[in-house]
């Protein structure tokens, strides 16, 4: 059963305004389900097939007059060669909307080839795993309160939900599989795949954490310039992301470094060797629920807008904010807390910093303070915060 996407009218939209559409996203995010179902009438063709592949780069002519617009090109970053093309082909109709519909799951190669050849031409999209509601739409129950430690193992791939019989550990299992040997490979030339895995286990360990490369590469026997391309592998192919500080200085010297965040739960959780019952023991569950949190905020409309923008905040003293939320000029704080009756204790810090912030000749204006937590129903806190339901974390600002 198809699961209604929130980035469905945006893609739509966009078919309408630019020659080209460009959308992408991890494996198995949901991209090609999500354009078949809504451009049923294109023609559909995968990259992830060698034969398509290589007659895409190396005649790309013969291609394109195999494949006729209007057409959706699934994994269009395995032929360079193609772009030019399609330039030339969108060029002799500029003003023919929608024809070509792309999607990658290596975003830096991908864009780079875009950027060389469609600028200007197509509107780029990120499809990001399944939001709650998503989920909720195809499984009502799946936020209630109980239900919480399910929804953070099996994690935000579509599959998962679509087919509840499917076994969460193989699932991960075959997608790390098949990820280390077509994607890392294609990427960079890893001369260990072990090496890598390993690597990929121990930053998961750190996720919601600040990246501290040197550690990493300690740990895993490895140089820290190997650390930071692997770091930029697992981006490009849209594992993790990384969350910058907030730079505004509110009068204290602040760190500078990123957090790193892994983008699913569910493949957090398999890397932590975590499962249904042993999250709730375990001293990552704090982390995994910041990255769940973090995830929704990314999915929420003002975000994919681009009119919300997301920070972390630390500073010298050691006080942190676990999101800085950016919307229309002020600052909103919000902490991430695994509880289902925050209290004012919750939020002193974001009181303090946001006091801070008030006092200061910060052109920014303080919002609100908030407390992504475990109720089953917003509500508000005595000191005029408020403590926000997993529901509604990425409704704060709608």
């Amino acid at each position: 059963m198809y699961i209604e996407r929130a980035i469905t009218a945006q893609v739509l939209e966009a078919s309408r305004q630019f020659p080209a559409v460009v959308l992408t996203g991890a494996r198995q995010a949901g991209k090609t389900t999500l354009l078949r179902e809504i451009f049923p009438d294109y023609s559909y063709v995968s990259l992830d097939l060698p034969s398509e592949a290589e007659t895409a780069e190396r005649d790309p002519n013969l291609f394109l007059s195999r494949h006729r617009p209007p057409l959706i090109v699934d994994e269009v970053q395995y032929a360079p060669g193609l772009f030019r093309h399609l330039k030339a082909a969108i060029d002799q109709e500029r003003h023919s909307m929608g024809k070509y519909i792309l999607t990658g799951s290596q975003y830096f190669l991908l864009m780079k080839n875009v950027s060389d050849s469609l600028a200007g031409r197509a509107a780029i999209l990120e499809l990001e795993n399944l939001s709650l509601d998503e989920i909720l739409s195809r499984k009502p129950d799946a936020g209630e309160i109980d239900a919480i430690p399910r929804l953070l193992y099996r994690g935000q791939f579509p599959e998962l939900w679509r087919n509840e019989t499917v076994s969460t550990e193989l699932f991960y299992s075959s997608y790390l599989s098949t990820y280390l040997e077509r994607d890392v490979r294609q990427i960079l030339n890893v001369s260990s795949l072990r090496d890598f895995e390993r690597f990929i286990r121990i930053l998961a360990a750190r996720s919601g954490s600040i990246l501290n490369k040197t550690d990493i590469a300690k740990d895993v026997g490895v140089s820290v310039k190997a650390t930071g391309d692997w770091i930029s592998v697992l981006e490009a192919s849209g594992q993790i992301i990384l969350m910058e500080p907030w730079f505004e200085n509110f009068g204290k010297r602040i760190v500078r470094s990123p957090k790193i965040y892994f983008r699913d739960t569910g493949l957090l959780c398999y890397l932590l060797g975590l499962n249904e019952e042993t999250i709730l023991r375990s001293p990552f569950l704090g982390p995994v629920w910041e990255t769940f949190l973090f995830a929704e905020l990314r999915k929420s409309r003002p975000y994919r807008e681009k009119s919300l923008r997301v920070w972390f905040y630390r500073d010298q003293r050691a006080r942190e904010i676990d999101f800085v939320l950016e919307y229309q000029g002020r600052l909103s704080f919000a902490e991430a807390k695994w509880t289902e009756l925050p209290d004012s204790s919750d939020v002193k810090t974001l009181k303090t910093i946001k006091t801070e912030l008030e006092q200061s000749r910060s052109p920014w204006r303080p919002g609100e303070t908030f407390v992504f937590c475990r109720c089953s129903r917003s509500f508000p806190l005595p000191d005029g915060s408020r403590a926000v339901s997993p529901g509604e974390v990425g409704k704060v600002f709608e």
